[in-house]
Order: C-alpha cells, then structure tokens, then sequence
C-alpha cells in the first residue's frame, strides 16, 4: 500500500476530504522525524513506539580499495510495535 492509497482509504471510511487526510498524515510523519531527530521516542499506545537505535562503532571493509573504514557510531530509527499489534497480524495471517 502508497501513502496516496492510505489517504484514499482514510478519506472514504472518515468521510474527511482527501487533502485534508494528506496534510494530517504529512504533518505526522513530519513530527515523528523531528522527535526521531531530536532524540525523544514517540509512544502510541496499543500501536507501538518510534524509537532511536544506537549502533555501536565498528570496522567495515572498503572492498574496492581492500582498506579498513572506522564507522563511527550512530543512530538509526526503528518501530517497536505494541503486542496487541503483533497478535492482531498474527491472528489475521492465521486466518487467511
């Protein structure tokens, strides 16, 4: 599924015109960046939580060239989802 198929979906079922959809979702996905970014997790009860990873520093390999690279360490983002989530997809890929 796209975003516009979401939107599309969101709008039909809500009744709540198509672009007004679309900048709520725009404006969602926008905040969890800027909180991602900011270092904060977004928690969404019965959903999951937006969280930040720390990856530890490592040494890659530049294959190319057959030298070390010193990676430093960083953040990345990731999605923790909620159990009643998780058992919600399991009992729906159950059923099929």
């Amino acid at each position: 599924m796209r975003k516009a198929d979401l939107v599309n979906q969101i709008a039909d079922k809500t009744g709540i015109p198509k672009v007004d959809v679309l900048v709520t979702l725009e404006t969602m996905f926008k905040e969890v960046k800027e909180t991602l970014s900011n270092g904060e997790n977004i928690y969404i009860r019965g959903f999951g939580s937006f969280i930040t990873k720390k990856r530890a520093a490592k040494i890659g390999r530049n294959i190319k060239k057959n030298t070390a690279v010193q990676i430093p360490e960083h953040y990345v983002p990731a999605f923790k989802p909620s159990k009643e989530f998780v058992a919600e997809v399991k009992k729906m890929q159950n059923g099929k």
